[in-house]
């Protein structure tokens, strides 16, 4: 309850901190919010062309495909990137006043997911254009946008916390993200590309599982229940070990940063 009484008396700091955290991304671009719907859009036209050649993958829907698995690896991969500088980077403001130091990772998650949220828009226009149109298996995508926001959380403030005590973790996390993203069939067709029988690796990745989950809802079909368990008890999991790691540890925050 103390918890939930801190998080309630510091709510208008962390609307504060999300719109800062949108403010700064944007900031001295011409452009502002607007590229946060071009760059997925052209994102997609890049990889259409280079992987829709490479692979022969010509159909109508292609598109729609990269671009849903973009979307969600590209929030996730932004939000645990600035978590895991978010008690570093907002050090002076630490030592300064006493705010409950775990608000400044959710902030990070929070702000780049209403950015993504707002991404969206090209997804719906996009799979209007191609065809794709929405169907009662439209009310699944729900789900996985849960699950990618407890996930991102989750993992944000493991990250967080090993960043304070280790840097080199920055440099560990983006190699690591490389493998997450071949990982998780973005721009291929599983089926298609791990003709070898080994496709089930991409079962263990949490955020492949998601983004299934995500694609069953927009191109009309039940999503696989497998996929939903498994993923539903790592985002959960992620969490509770989020919390626990960063609550043992934050009172040494101070003299680290």
């Amino acid at each position: 309850m103390r918890y939930i009484k801190d998080f309630i008396k510091y709510r208008f700091l962390l609307s504060e901190l999300v719109k800062k955290g949108i403010k700064l991304k944007y900031r001295r671009s011409y452009l502002g919010i607007i590229w946060s719907l071009l760059e997925p859009l052209l994102t997609m036209i890049v990889l259409t062309i280079v992987f829709g050649t490479l692979f022969g993958n010509h159909t109508k829907e292609f598109p729609v495909y990269i671009l849903t698995g973009r979307l969600l690896y590209s929030f996730f991969s932004t939000a645990t990137k600035t978590s895991l500088s978010s008690i570093r980077k907002n050090s002076a403001m630490i030592k300064k006043v006493y705010v409950p130091k775990y608000l400044y990772t959710l902030s990070c998650v929070l702000y780049n997911y209403v950015i993504f949220l707002i991404s969206l828009v090209v997804l719906a226009v996009v799979s209007i254009f191609l065809g794709v149109y929405p169907s009662v298996y439209t009310l699944q995508i729900a789900i996985p946008l849960l699950l990618i926001l407890l996930l991102s959380y989750g993992c944000g403030m493991i990250l967080a916390t090993i960043g304070v005590f280790f840097r080199d973790m920055e440099y560990i996390w983006s190699v690591a993200l490389m493998l997450v993203m071949y990982t998780c069939a973005i721009f291929y067709y599983p089926e298609k590309l791990l003709k070898s029988g080994w496709d089930w690796i991409l079962q263990y990745n949490p955020l492949y599982c998601i983004i299934d989950i995500f694609r069953a809802g927009v191109f009309g079909y039940a999503m696989d229940m497998r996929n939903l368990i498994y993923a539903a008890v790592f985002s959960v999991a992620s969490v509770m070990v989020g919390l626990i790691c960063f609550k043992k540890k934050q009172d040494e925050f101070i003299l680290k940063i």
